[in-house]
Formats: structure tokens, C-alpha cells, sequence
């Protein structure tokens, strides 16, 4: 085995933190300077002695992304842990770099076939193993890349651009996945339609770009007021749609009451000008155990005729509303 070799540049994870390597070998020896080693290039090393050690940090959530291991292990094998680390299928990557003594072409079809994606002959040469890291850490940088312009992806396909909320789309799929679950589990959920009153007065008097900012600052007050669990999504233009698991009417009536009064605790001042904001808002709520069979389209439906009553009746309100029955 070489002495340590000079040591490459730092070699950073994609996030800034150092990347974080497991090596698993049952000779002691050989892992403390296979350790040293990876530390002195900037690594951030976790050790396991044997192959089952090295499946147990493998298979939990944020393992490293990195892995080399031993060949020849008592119980796992680096072959079987390789297979069992590919049997997972899951996201992000783990890089695998076998330790073999071995040479034949059939072993190493072997160890690449049972999922490694590279190996490195013992006793290592440094510069050998620093070689091999290389695409290693290429291939790990390209993925969390790619997880980084996926993760946008997803921010842009489901949140409202201006406000930062669930979108139409993606709080209408929560509240079907929310009332499927209250169904099967004869459980409850609240939804929550409000509007804001008079809001066509302050983009005709202010500007949108007023109308934006009230928006903004209204969108951040809702979100205040209810859980981390709860949706709060912009159901469209001023109007906004709240899902709330677990709760039934009087529950859903108490929160928009809370809504309301954060709302109308906003400190706006356009151009100068006090202006009070206000909300308006229709409660409804699928109940455990209710008879029939409820839909998005009945829920949605009877907080928006709660919401209606609510404006007729002076604005700045809640008004509830026994959920309605689908038609069969």
C-alpha cells in the first residue's frame, strides 16, 4: 500500500458541505488508512466494519452519496450490498467503488454486474483511487444538478408565482387526496373559500402593482393563521382555497374567523392612504362517517354559496355551510 500522496483540491459536495463517503472493510488496518486518506483529500468519512454496518447507514434516509467497499467481507459481501443498495431504486444516487484483490474479467463482470459502478485493486495506489473518484464525484455534481432544476420544476408546475401559495392545481389535488383520506378513515376535513372585498377598487385606484403587494402581504397572513399541515393555495384572482385535515364545521368556521381577523389586521397604507383590507369567507366540511358520497367538485361547490351569502350580507364575515350531496 502507497504512502499518502500529495492531496488534490478539496473536493466539495454539489451543496458546498464536504462529500460524505461510507467505507466498509473488516480489516481495521486497511480502513483507518483508506480513511486517512479521503479525510486528507476533504472527504467526510463514516466507517463500518463489515458489510451488514455498511447496509445499515445505506439503507437509511441521507446515506452517503458516495460508497467503497471491500470485496471480501464476513456476511454481506460489497457484491451483496451492492445488490441490496440497487434493489432500493431509490433517489438520489449511490456512487459504489468496489475493493478487490481480485483481477479476472469474470469477477469483475461480477461485482459491475451486481451493481458497482466502478472498482479499485488492493492494495490501492493513491493516485489509482484518485483517478477513480474522479467521475465519482462528476456524476454526483450532475445529479444534484439535475435534483436542483427538478426541485424548481415542481416549485414552478405547483405554486402560484406571485404569492408563493399552492397553485389552483395543486391545493384542488390536496383537497381530493384530503377528502379520500377523511373518507377511508371516517375522519373530517374543512375547506375554506375566501375573497378578498372590494380588491377591483384597489387595482382600479393604486394600480396592480398595489394590487400585487396586497395580494403578497394577505397571502402571508393566511398562512400565518393555520397549520404547517394545513393548504392554503390562490384559487384564483383574489380568491384563495384552504384545506384543512382533521376538521369539522365548528373547527373550519374558528379558522376562518381567524383568518379573517389577520386579514383585517394588515397595517396597509397606499400612497399614503389608510386603507382597511378585508376578507370574506365560506366555511363547509366533510364529516366522518356523514351519509352519501361527498366530491371535490359538492365541497368546493357549498363554500363557495357560503362565501356568496357572506359578500350579500355586508362582506368582512364567515359564513358556513352543511356540506351538499353529489348527485348520483
Amino acid at each position: 500500500m502507497s504512502s499518502l500522496a500529495a492531496p488534490p483540491p478539496l473536493i466539495a459536495a454539489p451543496s458546498g458541505e464536504r462529500l460524505r463517503v461510507l467505507i466498509a472493510d473488516d480489516s481495521a488496518t486497511s480502513r483507518r488508512l483508506l480513511q486517512a486518506v479521503l479525510e486528507k483529500w476533504g472527504y467526510e468519512v463514516t466507517p463500518a466494519e463489515d458489510g451488514a454496518s455498511a447496509w445499515e447507514v445505506l439503507r437509511q434516509d441521507d446515506p452517503p452519496s458516495l460508497a467503497i467497499l471491500d470485496w471480501m467481507m464476513p456476511g454481506l459481501s460489497g457484491p451483496d450490498v451492492c445488490k441490496k443498495v440497487r434493489d432500493l431504486g431509490r433517489t438520489p444516487y449511490t456512487y459504489i467503488l468496489l475493493l478487490t484483490s481480485r483481477s479476472q474479467k469474470e469477477d469483475l463482470i461480477e461485482g459491475l454486474t451486481a451493481g458497482a459502478d466502478d472498482y479499485v485493486t488492493k492494495p490501492f495506489d493513491n493516485n489509482e483511487l484518485r483517478v477513480r473518484l474522479g467521475p465519482a464525484r462528476r456524476i454526483l455534481e450532475l445529479q444534484s444538478a439535475l435534483l436542483a432544476t427538478q426541485s424548481a420544476l415542481h416549485e414552478q408546475a405547483t405554486r402560484d408565482s406571485l404569492t408563493g401559495l399552492w397553485n389552483r392545481r395543486a391545493i384542488l389535488e390536496m383537497l381530493d387526496r384530503e377528502l379520500a383520506r377523511a373518507m377511508r378513515d371516517h375522519d373530517s376535513v374543512g375547506v375554506v373559500l375566501g375573497d378578498l372585498d372590494h380588491f377591483k377598487s384597489i387595482n382600479d385606484c393604486y394600480g396592480h402593482i398595489a394590487g400585487d403587494a396586497t395580494l403578497r402581504e394577505v397571502a402571508g397572513q393566511l398562512q400565518y393563521c393555520v397549520r404547517h399541515y394545513d393548504g392554503v393555495g390562490r384559487y384564483g384572482g383574489e380568491e384563495f382555497l384552504i384545506v384543512l385535515p382533521g376538521c369539522d364545521l365548528a373547527d373550519s368556521e374558528h379558522t376562518a374567523l381567524r383568518m379573517r381577523a389577520g386579514v383585517q389586521r394588515i397595517p396597509a397604507s397606499l400612497f399614503g392612504v389608510r386603507r382597511e383590507i378585508t376578507i370574506s369567507f365560506g366555511a363547509t366540511a366533510y364529516e366522518g362517517g356523514a351519509p352519501g358520497q361527498p366530491n371535490m367538485e359538492s365541497l368546493v361547490r357549498t363554500a363557495d354559496e357560503a362565501l356568496y351569502r357572506a359578500k350579500e350580507q355586508g362582506r368582512n364575515r364567515v359564513v358556513t355551510a352543511p356540506m351538499l350531496r353529489s348527485m348520483e
